[in-house]
């Protein structure tokens, strides 16, 4: 299979499928705009389709992959739901104090992606933890279209105590050696910038592509943070300055990267907005990052 890329769509398509995916834009709007760009008898519900994710394309670490072991498991939300699910990916090894990630998803819920995510964390050692926001409905539902309905409908609030609820499993956890990281994309890379201020003692914050917290919550960072952010992404790359300033001034230890020619979701490697060589090397340094803060 031919993998499309962000060079097959007008930068406009790809503003409006972002707009889609994030609310912004629903589908007839999507589909009504982006028409006009249709070339070569490709119409717009076929690049709507195109753009989709292709979970086949992405998977690095299988299920069976003898480096680990992973399955889900249940945690308590109290703030939230009361009970989340999560998928906990860990080293196949004998048990072992190990350094802890939780792992945040993107607003579709736990995704195969998230999950391999996940696992290539517990190839590197670590216990990974990927709690699914759309547990309490029902879980992710294999369709991307109906997990972003779901998801949509979710109670914001109870839906980010949720998935900041994992922190306390992970330190809570036996496995767990003390030092909590987190990484998160889209949505979840600005449920990483809150666990960086609900947290203090977390070790390391790597949020990809996240909105920024308030500048008085940003204040209250003490994690080091290594933030990434796609080029084109004006819809959160205008958080940048006043999220630098606020991390300057609260003296935060933190590195920003910044992937020229990227669109949002650059990392994730199911759909052509992935840029392999940008996702790479931002998954390099984010494993240097962990490696750093969490030995």
């Amino acid at each position: 299979m031919t993998r499309k890329t962000v060079k097959d769509f007008h930068p406009e398509v790809l503003k409006l499928f972002d707009g889609y995916v994030h609310g912004r834009v629903t589908r007839r709007e999507f589909l009504d705009r982006a028409a006009k760009f249709a070339v070569g008898g490709v119409s717009a519900a076929a690049m709507l389709e195109s753009l989709r994710p292709n979970f086949a394309l992405a998977q690095q670490v299988p299920e069976t992959d003898p480096r680990v072991r992973a399955a889900m498991m249940e945690y308590p939300s109290p703030k939230g739901s009361g009970k989340m699910k999560g998928y906990l990916a860990q080293p196949a090894a004998a048990p072992a104090k190990r350094s802890c990630i939780v792992v945040i998803h993107e607003n579709r819920g736990l995704s195969p992606y998230i999950k391999d995510v996940a696992r290539r964390l517990a190839a590197e050692g670590y216990v990974a933890l990927a709690p699914d926001a759309l547990a309490p409905v029902g879980g992710y539902p294999g369709d991307e279209e109906k997990a972003l309905d779901m998801f949509k409908n979710l109670d914001p609030a109870k839906r980010n105590e949720d998935l900041i609820a994992a922190v306390d499993w992970m330190k809570a956890h036996g496995d767990c050696q003390g030092r909590i990281g987190a990484i998160g994309f889209c949505l979840g890379g600005g449920i990483v910038n809150q666990i960086a201020v609900r947290y203090p003692d977390l070790k390391a914050a790597v949020p990809f592509y996240g909105p920024q917290p308030k500048a008085e919550d940003a204040a209250k960072i003490r994690a080091p943070m290594q933030l990434h952010y796609a080029e084109n992404d004006d819809f959160v790359d205008k958080g940048i300055p006043a999220f630098e300033a606020a991390l300057k001034a609260a003296g935060v230890k933190y590195e920003k990267y910044m992937y020229p020619g990227t669109y949002h979701g650059f990392a994730n490697d199911t759909t052509p907005r992935y840029d392999e060589a940008a996702a790479k090397l931002a998954w390099s340094r984010a494993l240097a990052f962990f490696k750093e803060h969490l030995a």
